[in-house]
């Protein structure tokens, strides 16, 4: 895991306290760049952490610990960690303002009876947490790559987990595309007995924002007008929060209103901060032009970095390199971060999260259609769906997207194949078409009363976070379901592997804590206006950036994949299928995979579908055996 810390190395190796425990991190200095090495102990060395991560609040929590009577050694925010765990305990989680992934060992008799080791993963899921536990042990790391190099875990793939990738197009959680090799999920925490190896210890909720503060509060605004200010302030104080560093921090600049809110609240935090967009010149996807009038509008300290075709296409084996998992996404975030270190930053802020809080998605306005598709579908007869099918789906207006098409049919035919209307909007493949290409697993598991998967699958997850949504109002459900699945499993994932393997940190200030508890809590009529998307955040930035940048519409980052697939790239993906990599081959069909090949050729499917089978095959001929 060099590239995700290359300034420095700690471990915590065979402790004559505990035989047979390894603990071991690498470094990207961001803050108390002399003094923040780990493992980091507390003042009686008997409790020690490794962490991956970033503590926004770390400076007031350290003041509270001090007057608690702890003495610090370090300036870093890794040490609040320890101190907080022998403060507060488990509840140390709730206290925790930032982005985390974390192992505290502790060794105190008079807390517990055996050393124990607990894990802990940030609300949001921003920093990646993974493991598994074998007859030899429990092993996790930051990456499974990291996993299956340190030899403990078979090279298998997992065929539950190659369903999920073909549904949406990465690997749904708490599953990787690797057989028992687990991720701990978003707002969860792993308490491990170190004696006791065999034992599987079983993911637990931690946060849950249905009972936030935020939620019980009597004062939280009941409509628009009253809720645009504290959003404003929300927002002013979560990018402020994100800027804290010891090392020169800066934005991704698109065109987009995320972004653009982020360079507007950063450049009134700190004079002349640096934001750089990546362009592509004389290509219908160059966002520059629009960056530009933001960066000057906010005053930002601006950089283009121009990325020429023949350029990308080169490095592309490199940004497929870089997927610690496979991902029909990940590789524009790959360029972005390339493009980042390339003007020198080791920090960067990004819009992420906009969509899914402010309504920013096509699926806040579709999935209310197939809602009302699937209670009608419910009463009528499977043969009279059957006939009915094209007729609904033109009533959809789906007719420009045969992909599209295909889920609205599925939506209708077969509602009860997904757990909720709303997977339907974000499918890769459609259930129905499943077969084509491998034998599907749908498997369920069994949930304890607390909330505990005994049995990790991704339909058990997506089954529990459907159930969770319906306690929220319609439009905060879809937010609540965009921020579990598609944000969790899909962008923040690919985020985090493909810049920090340019040894970048990303932070997402609009997935600030606060800022999410206080957006969930709000009921639709405060959240959204049907004219105006995203219009809870425009209003929030008024007379902060100009009207023709709040009022232009949405523009989604994309790379010409469509034309490069065709032309470039062709010869590559082709031999690519024609050669599926040995752990893929008995499991995936090889003619399903020719006819969605066939498929994108004559137009009858995006470039999604098979760019996303290349990126699996070549995933796994790299790593599976």
């Amino acid at each position: 895991m060099l590239h995700r810390g290359p300034d420095e190395e700690g471990f915590l190796v065979e402790d004559s306290r505990v035989p047979g425990l390894a603990l071991g991190m690498r470094r990207l200095s961001i803050i108390d760049l002399p003094g923040g090495h780990q493992p980091v102990w507390n003042e009686t060395h008997d409790a020690a952490v490794v962490f991956n991560g970033e503590l926004y609040n770390y400076r007031e929590l350290r003041e509270r610990l001090v007057l608690a009577g702890h003495h610090f050694q370090t300036k870093s925010d890794t040490e609040i960690l320890v101190h907080g765990w022998e403060e507060w305990g488990e509840d140390l989680l709730e206290e925790l303002r930032g982005m985390f992934a974390f192992a505290l060992l502790d060794l105190r008799k008079h807390f517990a009876t055996v050393p124990l080791v607990f894990l802990a993963r940030d609300p949001l899921g921003i920093k990646p947490l993974y493991y598994s536990q074998t007859e030899e042990g429990f092993a996790f790391a930051s990456e499974l790559r990291a996993l299956l190099a340190s030899g403990c875990v078979p090279r298998n793939l997992s065929s539950d987990a190659l369903t999920s990738y073909l549904l949406f197009g990465s690997v749904s959680e708490p599953l990787t595309l690797v057989a028992n090799v687990f991720s701990l999920p978003p707002g969860h925490r792993l308490l491990l007995h170190v004696p006791d190896r065999r034992r599987t210890p079983r993911a637990r909720p931690w946060w849950d924002p249905r009972r936030s503060a935020a939620a019980r509060d009597p004062r939280r605004p009941r409509n628009f007008t009253t809720a645009v200010a504290p959003v404003r302030a929300l927002l002013e104080d979560a990018v402020r929060a994100h800027l804290i560093a010891d090392v020169p921090v800066g934005l991704f600049l698109s065109s987009g209103l995320d972004s653009s809110a982020i360079a507007a609240f950063a450049a009134r935090a700190q004079k002349g901060i640096q934001s750089f967009t990546l362009s592509f010149p004389d290509t219908p996807y160059d966002e520059a032009p629009l960056a530009r009038r933001v960066a000057q509008a906010t005053g930002t300290k601006h950089t283009e970095i121009p990325l020429q075709g023949p350029d990308m296409l080169a490095r592309l084996d490199e940004a497929v390199s870089a997927l610690d998992q496979p991902t029909m996404d990940g590789v524009n975030t790959y360029f972005v971060s390339w493009a980042a270190r390339q003007v020198g930053l080791k920090v960067a802020l990004s819009g992420l999260g906009g969509d899914e809080l402010f309504a920013g998605y096509s699926t806040f306005t579709d999935t209310p259609k197939l809602v009302h598709l699937e209670l009608l579908s419910r009463f009528l007869p499977a043969v009279f769906r059957r006939v009915s099918t094209p007729l609904i789906c033109s009533l959809l207006g789906k007719q420009g997207s045969p992909d599209a098409m295909h889920k609205a049919s599925d939506a209708w035919r077969m509602p009860s194949a997904l757990p909720h209307p709303y997977f339907f909007t974000r499918l890769l493949f459609p259930p129905s078409e499943l077969q084509r290409l491998t034998e599907p697993r749908f498997r369920k598991s069994t949930v304890a009363a607390d909330g505990v998967t005994l049995e990790p699958t991704w339909l058990a997850w997506l089954e529990r976070i459907a159930d969770q949504s319906r306690e929220f109002e319609p439009v905060a459900a879809i937010s609540w379901l965009e921020l579990r699945t598609y944000m969790a499993s899909t962008l923040l994932r690919d985020t985090d592997s493909v810049s920090m393997a340019r040894s970048l940190e990303v932070r997402v200030p609009l997935l600030d804590t606060p800022l999410v508890e206080f957006m969930c809590a709000l009921p639709d009529e405060a959240r959204v206006r049907p004219e105006t998307p995203k219009a809870l955040l425009r209003a929030a930035l008024e007379g902060l950036l100009p009207p023709e940048i709040l009022q232009q519409k949405k523009r989604t980052f994309t790379l010409p994949w469509e034309n490069w697939m065709r032309t470039t790239l062709r010869p590559r993906l082709e031999a690519s299928f024609a050669n599926l990599a040995p752990a893929l081959a008995v499991h995936l069909h090889s003619a399903g995979v020719a006819m969605v090949w066939d498929n994108f050729l004559h137009a009858r499917t995006t470039w999604s579908r098979p760019w996303s089978l290349y990126v699996l095959n070549e995933w796994c001929r790299r790593h599976l055996a």
